[in-house]
Order: C-alpha cells, then sequence, then structure tokens
C-alpha cells in the first residue's frame, strides 16, 4: 500500500520505476551469480493462475521539509529520537489493556477483578517504573498522547476505566505537578500533525 502526500505525479511514477527496477535489477544479479541455485518465490492463485506474489511494505512519500532555522531541524530529529523511543512503549501499553480487558471478563466477580487489578497495577510500576525514569520530560508527554493514539481512550479515561474515578483523579494531580496532563488528546491532523508523519515513517521503517 502506498499513500502520496502533496507529491507531484510524475515523481510518484518515476519512483516506482525506480524501485521496480532495482527490485528487478538485484534479483537478475542474484540469479547470475550464483548458477545452478533454485530461488523460491512465494505463489498465489488469481483466476485459476498461479501467480509470483511479493508483497511489499508500505511507502509514504510526503513534502519534503524546510525548516525555518538549525533549531527548528534539531527540534525535528529530536521528534524522530522521542518517537522511536517511545512508541514501542505505547504500543506495550496498547497490548496490556488488551490482554488485561479480555482476561477480566473471564472473571465471575467484581472482588476477583479488583484483586487482579491490584496485582496488575503493581506488576506495571515493577516493570515501568525503571524505564519511565529514563524518559525526558518530553518523551514523558509524548507518551501520554501516543498512548491516546494507540488505544483510542486518555491516560485519564484508561486509568478511570481500570482503577476507578478516584485513583484517576490522583494520578492526574500528580501529573499536573510536572506540568503534564493525562488527559492530553493526540490530534493527527492539528497539532501532532508532524508527529503523525514521523510515526508513520517510523513503523514503515523509513526512519
Amino acid at each position: 500500500m502506498m499513500y502520496f502526500c502533496n507529491v507531484n505525479r510524475k515523481l510518484v511514477i518515476l519512483t516506482l520505476f525506480l524501485l521496480i527496477t532495482g527490485i528487478s535489477a538485484s534479483y537478475a544479479q542474484q540469479r547470475t551469480s550464483q548458477p545452478g541455485k533454485v530461488y523460491l518465490t512465494p505463489m498465489t492463485v488469481y483466476e485459476g493462475d498461479t501467480i509470483p506474489y511479493v508483497k511489499l511494505p508500505t511507502v509514504y512519500i510526503f513534502k519534503p521539509l524546510k525548516f525555518k532555522n538549525k533549531r527548528e531541524m534539531t527540534k525535528y530529529y529530536k521528534l524522530i529520537r522521542d518517537v522511536k523511543k517511545v512508541l514501542p512503549i505505547a504500543n506495550e501499553v496498547n497490548r496490556a489493556i488488551i490482554e488485561t480487558y479480555e482476561y477480566m471478563m473471564t472473571l465471575p466477580t467484581e472482588k476477583e477483578r479488583q484483586k487482579h487489578m491490584k496485582a496488575v497495577e503493581k506488576s506495571l510500576k515493577e516493570q515501568y517504573t525503571p524505564r519511565m525514569k529514563k524518559l525526558t520530560f518530553a518523551q514523558g508527554k509524548l507518551l501520554i498522547k501516543l498512548v491516546d493514539r494507540q488505544t483510542h481512550s486518555t491516560g485519564y479515561e484508561l486509568v478511570k476505566a481500570f482503577l476507578g474515578s478516584f485513583r484517576a483523579g490522583f494520578y492526574q494531580a500528580f501529573a499536573s505537578l510536572f506540568g503534564a496532563s493525562l488527559k492530553k488528546e493526540y490530534d493527527p491532523t492539528g497539532d501532532d500533525a508532524l508527529t503523525e508523519r514521523v510515526i508513520l515513517m517510523v513503523e514503515s521503517g523509513q526512519l
């Protein structure tokens, strides 16, 4: 799958041509450099015909960035660094939430669910506290937003759903002491548009 973002059509066609030509040339070189070897290619059946199947990675093409000054450029590269460090944690949080919710649905009573959540909270603190201490303030604030992006719920909503309103209020007050907010929402088309661009390119391996 390929997404085109404000880019000249001729540039897109040229990019595709170079990509296909490069793949073909690389394959041909392998065939000629090692004669006698057999190469297995994934196949698929389409309308009764067996044809080669190659899954290409998603490629995002954005309009080139223009920085007003060196400070802006440095800020952008710091954003890339922060996303690469924080995004895996946000993904882990998302998986933990899904697993916890699915398991809790198997517990028959509210008392058992509360007991399990206390164990989960303790485990998460032990697992993530050392990692959280290594994050910068900017990375911590970014993590709050990326949790919202990955889970479609703010940190405040998640704490409230699993631990109750009192705990949610406590953690929100604690975050406020450091100028952060668990209620921050991710806005991929607004304030967080550049972050979204970086995330897509990091996920596709382009950064």
